[in-house]
């Protein structure tokens, strides 16, 4: 099978893996209103499912023994993901600022809101900080304690449970914290039916996005933890952007920008755990220490723009702009600096 065909066949495998990660979504949402869970808590719940492809993903790699894919998925999907979401979140509340100001400017806690998108805000909850970006940025410390010092260098068995531990502490934080008034909800036979059918689809996918992955890095020549990090990464966030937007166009603007660390946390613990099951050295150090630093700087960022940017819990245009470039630095020292592809 030929490269374009393999392409075809990841892009195949995360639409599927994503939709049944939709699937599992649905229910997780009529469980966040039916324990009034605030939008940042909710982001946090429901990444459980948005976070199960790259999740499932990872399984999938440790099970076939192709562990460097899922580690540089991993690292990747964390570090586009945010300049990314973040993007298309503040071009969707333009969007919105121009179609319907007084309804969005309510929406975002009654600040005044410009329909000059050089002036415009994307406005996030206060929770978006407290609740989500710190927790974040803990995790990604602890990931690296406790794989790159020499001494236990790697991942290890160990290192899975106390992510695994990790997520969990994180996960009830979120849950317990900005409590919302309970809402009813119903269950019907076919949700539980569709929610089993998201299941197999994503695992399916999740098994295809890792033989596409291989059978595309063996042709073009480059390693399996760099197809990871550039070729699996990108195809898994596409199906998430898309996804943002509609949730920002319906002017859930903190659970949409939110949403990404969410996702980002799940990934560096529950799809940090099959690989660390497996065990999984550190075979280039400069390239994983390299991707794990701008996993953090882009967090920090995130959450230094959230507190102490021009307006606080809000990006600006060019608060924007400048996540979008430290991105841009990364890819440039990336191909020029350490794969040296020219």
């Amino acid at each position: 099978m030929n490269l374009f065909l393999w392409f075809l066949v990841l892009l195949g495998a995360v639409i599927a893996a994503h939709w049944g990660a939709d699937k599992l979504a649905e229910p997780l949402q009529k469980l966040r209103k039916r324990w009034g869970l605030s939008e940042a808590a909710a982001a946090a719940f429901v990444a459980l499912a948005t976070a199960s492809p790259e999740v499932g993903t990872n399984v999938a790699s440790a099970v076939a023994g192709l562990q460097d894919i899922g580690l540089g998925n991993l690292l990747g999907s964390n570090i586009i993901s945010v300049p990314a979401i973040v993007t298309v979140s503040y071009i969707a509340s333009v969007a919105n600022a121009k179609d319907n100001p007084q309804v969005t400017s309510q929406t975002n806690s009654n600040h005044s809101l410009s329909d000059n998108p050089q002036t415009h805000a994307l406005r996030v909850k206060p929770e978006a900080l407290t609740v989500q970006a710190i927790p974040y940025l803990l995790i990604i410390a602890l990931a690296a304690i406790l794989t790159l010092p020499q001494p236990w260098r790697g991942l290890q068995p160990i290192d899975g449970w106390i992510m695994l531990v990790a997520y969990f502490v994180y996960l009830a934080q979120a849950v317990m914290r900005e409590r919302q008034n309970h809402q009813t909800v119903e269950w019907e036979k076919q949700e539980i039916m569709i929610a089993i059918t998201g299941i197999l689809s994503l695992c399916l996918g999740a098994y295809l996005t890792v033989k596409a992955t291989e059978n595309i890095v063996s042709l073009l020549g480059i390693s399996q933890l760099v197809g990871g990090l550039f070729i699996t990464s990108t195809m898994s966030i596409a199906p998430e952007v898309f996804a943002t937007w509609s949730v920002a166009r319906s002017g859930q603007l903190t659970a949409a920008t939110t949403n990404v660390i969410a996702d980002n946390t799940a990934t560096m613990t529950l799809a940090f755990f099959p690989l660390a099951l497996v065990s999984l050295p550190v075979k280039d150090l400069q390239l994983y220490s390299f991707n794990l630093t701008f996993v953090a700087l882009l967090g920090v960022i995130y959450a230094a723009v959230i507190h102490w940017g021009a307006q606080k819990y809000s990006f600006e245009l060019w608060e924007v702009v400048a996540l979008n470039g430290v991105y841009l630095v990364y890819l440039g020292i990336m191909v020029f600096g350490i794969l040296n592809v020219f």
